[in-house]
């Protein structure tokens, strides 16, 4: 039986999470199917029909479907889970969200952040916060998984020539409901699919400085902003800029670390990125650790001298 992958989507386009997940999907089988749900989303569906390597979209198009519930989209994958060897999820939030549902109610279990598959029912995944790697291997029927994205190279967003087939969808379930949204405007580039990263630690000492300091850099390098943890919690940075075990996963092809003295949490977080520079005052912050360059200096003085130096 093939794979399926859910997509994730801003109705116009799939987003680069779903990409990585469908080169994990290709290794697991040589057919993938794209599911893409939601409302108003022919232009996703378009979209997903191009990419290499899927072989068929499924379009499932309903105003329950309309904000990405995950009580309604786990329901819309359960109506054909039975079709398919492996089911795929991004390890984003809506991921997170919906994979643990459709595990549940297929009685199987869920496989989570595999970031090498070794075979169609062996796969590698990091626990520990990353210190440690484990070989996974499961005899369900049906495997459930959430793929990392740093783990898998994109597949090519054009080329494919899939069939485009349209699903009745799921009604609303009724136990939960959308109220509100918020959207974040950003003019950076999307923090996990960035080949940049300015992060900035609690060092910092404030919001103000944070901007005064680190835009100026991002700006020079057309780079995303990040930021460790501590420094969110203080209120420095917004919440959905925070890299780490407990925010986001990223691997760019440059990660500046100024400020961050490097806890464990964090390192899961970017320790996969292919070139990390840290910027710190304290020669023996753990941040170095896993650096390809550090700066043992001051960031008010080295940041501002880097950013002009560019």
């Amino acid at each position: 039986m093939p794979a399926l992958v859910i997509a994730e989507h801003d109705h116009a386009g799939i987003k680069s999470t779903t990409l990585h997940t469908i080169t994990a999907a290709l290794q697991c089988h040589s057919e993938v199917h794209l599911l893409v749900a939601g409302s108003d989303t022919a232009g996703a569906a378009d979209a997903a029909a191009r990419i290499a390597g899927v072989a068929k979209v499924l379009h499932a198009e309903s105003e329950s479907l309309a904000h990405g519930l995950a009580e309604n989209l786990a329901s819309q994958v359960l109506t054909i889970a039975g079709s398919y060897s492996h089911i795929l999820f991004a390890a984003t939030a809506s991921g997170k969200n919906t994979a643990p549902r459709v595990a549940a109610k297929l009685n199987v279990a869920q496989l989570s952040d595999i970031t090498k598959v070794v075979g169609a029912d062996t796969f590698e995944r990091p626990i520990y916060a990353g210190n440690a790697i484990c070989l996974v291997r499961s005899s369900d029927a049906t495997k459930v998984l959430t793929v990392r994205s740093t783990g898998f190279d994109p597949a090519r967003d054009e080329g494919g020539s899939a069939a485009l087939e349209k699903l009745a969808a799921v009604a609303d379930s009724g136990t939960s409901r959308f109220i509100a949204g918020e959207i974040a405007k950003n003019d950076r580039p999307e923090l996990t699919a960035a080949r940049v990263i300015v992060s900035g630690g609690r060092a910092l000492g404030s919001a103000e400085k944070f901007d005064e300091v680190m835009a100026p850099l991002a700006d020079k390098l057309g780079a995303a902003m990040g930021a460790s943890r501590a420094a969110v919690d203080a209120g420095y940075a917004p919440n959905d800029w925070q890299v780490g075990q407990t925010g986001k996963i990223v691997a760019p092809e440059l990660y500046i670390a100024a400020g961050i003295s490097g806890a464990i949490q964090h390192l899961a977080g970017m320790k996969d990125s292919k070139v990390i520079v840290a910027i710190n005052k304290d020669p023996e912050a753990p941040i170095f650790s896993v650096a390809d360059y550090g700066l043992e200096a001051d960031l008010f003085s080295a940041v501002p001298e880097l950013t002009n130096a560019l």
